[in-house]
């Protein structure tokens, strides 16, 4: 690995450039980043690299961020992990934030036909995820199984709550039901964390986790129920930014914070922008109905749900190298992995699809964006401005 040094600007300026380019999604992302470090810049090596992005599928939160944060820590300590990570995600942040400024000045948006248009291509965007993620993730009758009754509990339960439990309880069955190879010789990562460092990270992340909701209701701050609840959607979600998608949902529409219109809208514009998925929460925070709203409100939700990723790589990381290579951990990794495409495929029938579908026109148009995505394998920010003026077209029809 190379151990050499760079500095502040230099990384955030390299992020940045990944941030303003990198279409097509995590998978996408970290294919960037190691053609960017492993194999031009050579700031790690493959191994080093592939624990990296190892680590990150195991955490909570959006792994391709997280390995984004875990290179700029690897070159400049924990300044470096924040410059990375501004780099990635400011020009996404920022365009979302503009389109959420533009769609306030449109008003009613319920009969907006190229912003149905937006809708229908989450839609696609969705399954395209699923179809992904079920063929990588549950590629066995077991695993497969386990996805389905995950689809089925939490559409039995939409709540929060409800998709927390089935995560554990995957989590559970794959320790118990699902064996796991052992793992060959490894390189380790070397980190600048202290193990004392670690500890009061993972204290910190527990008490933010449990603390945030008491003190919001306590206090009847609007502000703090904002903020703890991105911050749990950033703490408990795992597969990444389409997974985030109903855990967002269900805090924020029930509330009566922002539109289901208004949600779905901004979720199909967030597919054609480049950098991470989870920079929708900058979207929804200046979108919504009640202050802190506009860029202070674009700004907290962005910080409240980056942050439970930056506490989780400090905790975990001077511990990786040998809880990763426990069969119980990657046993218990694979039941919460097929309980995820369950999850995923739950929000795809609610809230995407009810939203969106409402005809077998906007049935066609989503196949061919999914067509368009899946097998013709066009960039996502295409795909979403086809169906965008497609929706519209077939309106003025």
């Amino acid at each position: 690995m190379n151990e050499e040094r760079s500095s502040l600007s230099e990384i955030f300026r390299t992020f940045l450039r990944l941030g303003l380019t990198s279409f097509g999604g995590p998978v996408a992302h970290l294919s960037y980043f190691r053609a960017e470090f492993v194999e031009r810049r050579k700031w790690l090596d493959e191994k080093a690299y592939a624990d990296t992005v190892a680590l990150c599928q195991f955490l909570p939160g959006p792994a391709s961020s997280q390995v984004g944060i875990v290179l700029g820590m690897l070159r400049a300590g924990f300044a470096g992990g924040l410059a990375a990570w501004a780099g990635f995600t400011l020009p996404s942040a920022l365009a979302l934030i503009l389109f959420a400024y533009g769609l306030g000045r449109i008003g009613d948006i319920s009969h907006v036909a190229w912003l149905h248009g937006l809708k229908i291509v989450a839609v696609a965007v969705v399954a395209q995820a699923v179809w992904g993620m079920a063929k990588n993730l549950c590629p066995d009758r077991e695993r497969a199984s386990l996805a389905v009754a995950a689809t089925a509990l939490t559409l039995a339960f939409p709540s929060a709550a409800g998709q927390i439990a089935t995560i554990v309880l995957g989590g559970l069955v794959g320790w118990r039901f699902l064996p796991a190879a052992a793992a060959g010789p490894h390189r380790p990562l070397l980190i600048p964390l202290s193990r004392a460092s670690a500890a009061v990270a993972a204290a910190l992340f527990a008490a933010l986790l449990v603390g945030l909701p008491i003190l919001a209701e306590a206090t009847s701050s609007h502000a703090l129920a904002l903020f703890a609840s991105f911050y749990r959607s950033g703490a408990l979600v795992f597969g990444g930014g389409h997974v985030v998608l109903p855990l967002l949902q269900q805090a924020v529409v029930p509330q009566g914070w922002i539109g289901n219109d208004a949600f779905l809208a901004g979720y199909g514009a967030a597919q054609a922008v480049p950098g991470p998925l989870f920079t929708f929460a900058a979207y929804l925070g200046t979108a919504m109905q009640d202050a802190p709203n506009g860029l202070l409100g674009g700004l907290l939700c962005l910080v409240a749900i980056y942050l439970p990723s930056f506490l989780l790589l400090i905790a975990a990381l001077p511990f990786w190298d040998a809880l990763r290579h426990r069969l119980s951990v990657q046993s218990a990794l694979k039941g919460v992995n097929a309980a995820v495409v369950g999850l995923l495929l739950g929000a795809l029938y609610t809230p995407v699809w009810t939203s969106a579908i409402f005809s077998g026109t906007d049935f066609s148009l989503g196949v061919v964006a999914f067509l368009l995505l899946v097998f013709w394998k066009a960039p996502p920010w295409l795909v979403v401005v086809l169906g965008a003026l497609g929706a519209a077209a077939l309106a003025a029809l």
